[in-house]
């Protein structure tokens, strides 16, 4: 239970809490309502902490990268929402290995790979999201996914062991990693990349910007491409075709510039855009005979 004495075992230099916190400020969709607590976790054994009064005081949590892919009820969330800060967003340069914590946004670790010469990240360019959050669904764009890059990662089980899996542990596969719909955490995760001229890298990192750029809506509210890909098919394709592009429930609209994405266009709440998404795969499996997996993780 959420009471003063439970803030004051949470009281830690390490862990930076803020009760009924909205969710809405922490998500690219900017929709959802308030967390009992919000807390920013820096070191490993401040998440390891926080995670065992969790269990011992029966609270549920949730581990929250940069709030992409991610819907949080209007209701809010009962219980505690974990973002790994601190110690968990460094980076650093071995070779040709570039070693990033879980919290560090993907965009940062382009950069870095650029800064330093070292090609293989290009695709990643733009992915909106943290390094953690990228490795456990195998993010990918542009003929490039995680599985590609990642040569090892690091996670925390769900009883606080600390373990390592190597790139043939990982289970990698479209949208899947080894860690899809478990408990384990990912702590850090290491890049293996090739050298290659800092120009180079550059012009293909601007070349996919202006793809994105000119084909998704880079400047509304969004949480990336909504549906999985079908097998054989292109679920923005079966999206446009069923005439769906611009259509709207509330506030959320199928984007009128790319149908894979839903946009908040207009103060949407998450009951707009979980009934757009449930309307949409009815319409396509109706007309279409195609069932599609929604990509965004709900929660409540």
């Amino acid at each position: 239970m959420l009471n003063e004495n439970f803030f004051n075992l949470l009281n830690d230099s390490d862990i930076v809490s803020y009760p009924n916190e909205p969710m809405k400020n922490h998500t690219t969709f900017h929709i959802g309502g308030n967390a009992d607590c919000f807390c920013e976790v820096k070191t490993v054994d401040a998440l390891k902490k926080i995670l065992t009064l969790c269990r011992e005081n029966n609270i549920p949590c949730f581990i929250i990268g940069l709030g992409s892919n991610l819907l949080v009820s209007d209701n809010g969330f009962k219980g505690i929402v974990i973002k790994l800060s601190g110690t968990f967003t460094e980076m650093s340069v071995e070779d040709n290995k570039i070693f990033c914590g879980a919290g560090a946004s993907l965009a940062s670790a382009c950069v870095l790979a650029r800064k330093n010469s070292l090609s293989g990240l290009e695709f990643a360019w733009g992915i909106p999201g943290s390094v953690g959050g990228a490795a456990y669904m195998n993010a990918g764009a542009y003929d490039g996914e995680m599985k590609d890059v990642i040569s090892e990662v690091t996670f925390m089980d769900s009883f606080g062991n600390i373990k390592t899996y190597q790139k043939n542990e990982l289970d990698f596969g479209y949208r899947h990693s080894v860690f899809t719909d478990t408990q384990n955490i990912i702590l850090n995760v290491t890049f293996t990349l090739k050298p290659e001229q800092q120009v180079i890298i550059n012009d293909r990192m601007q070349e996919l910007m202006d793809k994105r750029k000119s084909k998704q809506p880079i400047n509304h509210y969004s949480a990336g491409s909504v549906f999985k890909r079908p097998e054989g098919f292109y679920a923005a394709a079966l999206i446009e075709e069923c005439g769906l592009k611009g259509f709207s429930v509330g506030g959320a609209e199928v984007s009128t510039k790319h149908s894979g994405f839903i946009v908040n266009d207009h103060n949407a709440t998450a009951e707009d855009v979980r009934q757009l998404v449930e309307y949409i795969k009815k319409v396509v499996l109706e007309k279409k005979g195609v069932e599609l997996c929604c990509e965004i993780k709900f929660v409540e």
